[in-house]
């Protein structure tokens, strides 16, 4: 062993554990099984799986609002089964959506308002008609199926990568609530099995995905539909996560062996079929290892059912291990916040936030330095809220580097280096076509569903980018039936001409637009039904919380008295 130690800027550094009151207590965190963070953040707000009934939610929090949350929350509702997974835009503070059991993927606004309500009291919220939940600006199609992940795409902006539950990722354009509803705009195929993880490259020029079948996949997206490379990953068949390591042509996943010890991989991702550059052994504990890449050259590694945060630095293709956060409590999610909304002053490099129990806590990593100026060896220049590219612009195959901002001025910066070009132009490991704008596909593949437009009294999204006026769901429901081949069980034959005057026959037009007026009403009852029994089911639900929350001031009351 070298008696020489490796000198690093990181070697110290050290976990701030947030105290109690800057705790978030109460949360009712999802039991569901399905592996995924369970909370992600942002530096405004967290949103967290909640544990509710009457269809899915999930909570928002602001994070200037920390302790102990009311029995009665107010939700996001409009999912008809668990929510699975969300997300923030990068661009956009307030805007999250959320993945679903029930096949959608839900877009919503957060208004800033609506916690106001978290101020009143017993009487003032029965005078009001009780908790006000939000609602989704729009819900899209993800083909039937459960939607397991989504992620936002880094440059460009309103583009949203989903993982279905039929082994597809969709990218949607969700710009305009009626051009996503109507179908993705690139679905990327060739998994066999569930699919785990997946993360974008810095340019969002190449997509990286982890599934059950023990492969690793990159995707060029707008160059066709399959994987550019695949390779063998992690033996095991439990989660295997990835993590595309900055503006750097490497990834990191964390998985299991075959004989379930946790491992942690290095790829190169121009040549994933040469192997792990770097295999690491972690232990053989059985929680899944969630990693989180900093742009100081450092990987987070959280395990869930452990209490230990360990993080290592990659320097020349090495994994260098530095430290772990130790902790007696296991955390059941966590999440890393974007750079651009860290503490300098405070040296915090990284800031996360975990769950434990009932509980969010947060957690800063710090460099112990004394000098109170801003210490730029440490806070390289981070992406800003300022996206590169428009949706428009990227479906037409444009690229460019990340908007940067400096962490001591808040100013913009100009991004080193050049747009990186397709993966699939420097590997022989799977065919690829040439790079070129992917095209709009014919509505036959997806077809919109009644559900998953916004609600009538919703607002538009905030930036829509598309030139047309927004259609409504029905009005895609039709063109549908007119335009694709027949998906129904009644068909529309074309009209014949009529051998006499020649004009077309047009009882097949008058009986489909019968029919289509039927399913219409039919659909708007199921709906307004469902909207009655989640209504009733909510109303229930803050019922039985008040009850318990009056037996437990009755019980305090009762012991005091005493």
């Amino acid at each position: 062993m070298s008696r020489f130690v490796r000198p690093s800027k990181y070697r110290h550094v050290y976990p701030n554990v947030a105290k109690k009151e800057a705790c978030y207590e109460n949360v009712k965190v999802s039991n569901n099984a399905w592996d995924t963070n369970l909370v992600a953040a942002n530096g405004k707000y967290i949103s967290i799986n909640w544990n509710a009934s009457g269809g899915g939610a999930f909570a928002v929090l602001p994070i200037n609002r920390p302790g102990k949350l009311p029995d009665i929350y107010p939700l996001c509702r409009g999912h008809t089964a668990t929510v699975l997974d969300t997300a923030f835009s990068p661009f956009e503070d307030n805007f999250v959506a959320s993945a679903s059991d029930d096949g959608t993927i839900g877009l919503w606004k957060i208004d800033d308002a609506n916690f106001d309500q978290l101020e009143w009291s017993d009487k003032e919220r029965e005078r009001n008609g009780g908790v006000k939940d939000f609602e989704p600006i729009a819900r899209v199609s993800g083909g039937g199926r459960k939607i397991g992940q989504v992620v936002w795409h880094p440059t460009a902006s309103n583009v949203l990568a989903a993982a279905t539950g039929d082994h597809v990722v969709k990218l949607f354009d969700v710009s305009n609530a009626s051009t996503a509803a109507s179908s993705p705009s690139i679905s990327l195929r060739g998994f066999t099995d569930t699919i785990q993880s997946l993360d974008w490259d810095w340019t969002g020029t190449t997509l990286i995905a982890t599934s059950r079948d023990r492969k690793i996949r990159t995707f060029d997206p707008r160059a066709g539909e399959n994987a550019v490379q695949t390779a063998d990953s992690h033996g095991g068949i439990k989660g295997a996560r990835v993590v595309w390591c900055g503006d750097k042509d490497r990834a990191i996943t964390t998985g299991f062996s075959k004989m379930s010890d946790r491992q942690m991989f290095l790829w190169d991702t121009k040549n994933l079929s040469a192997g792990p550059l770097k295999q690491v052994t972690l232990d053989s504990s059985s929680g899944i290892i969630m990693p989180f890449w900093s742009d100081n050259n450092i990987v987070f590694l959280a395990g869930k059912g452990d209490g230990n945060i360990r993080y290592y630095e990659l320097e020349n293709d090495e994994l260098h291990y530095l430290t772990e956060s130790k902790s007696s409590e296991p955390q059941r999610g966590l999440t890393f916040v974007p750079r651009r909304f860290l503490n300098t002053e405070e040296n915090e490099i990284a800031k996360a936030y975990k769950i434990t129990g009932t509980t969010i806590q947060p957690v800063s990593f710090c460099v112990p330095r004394k000098a109170e100026s801003f210490q730029s060896d440490i806070f390289p220049p981070a992406p800003s809220a300022e996206a590169a590219l428009s949706a428009k612009e990227f479906f037409d195959g444009k690229r460019a580097q990340r908007n940067l901002i400096s962490l001591e001025t808040g100013k913009g910066v100009s991004s080193s280096g050049k747009v990186p070009e397709a993966a699939s132009t420097k590997t022989a490991s799977a065919p690829a076509p040439a790079p070129a704008p992917a095209a709009a596909p014919a509505p036959t593949q997806t077809q919109a569903l009644p559900r998953s437009a916004s609600p009538t009294k919703s607002s538009p999204l905030a930036t829509p980018r598309a030139a047309e006026e927004p259609k409504s769901t029905f009005s895609h429901l039709k063109e549908n039936n007119t335009t694709s081949t027949p998906a129904s069980t009644t068909s529309v034959p074309a009209p014949a001409a009529d051998p006499q005057n020649g004009v077309p026959k047009t009882a097949a037009s008058v009986n489909s637009g019968v029919e289509l007026e039927q399913l219409k009403n039919e659909l708007e009852k199921l709906r307004t039904a469902v909207e009655e029994r989640d209504t009733k089911i909510r109303q229930l639900e803050q019922e039985n919380e008040t009850l318990k929350a009056n037996q437990r001031k009755a019980r305090e009351a009762l012991l005091n008295s005493l």
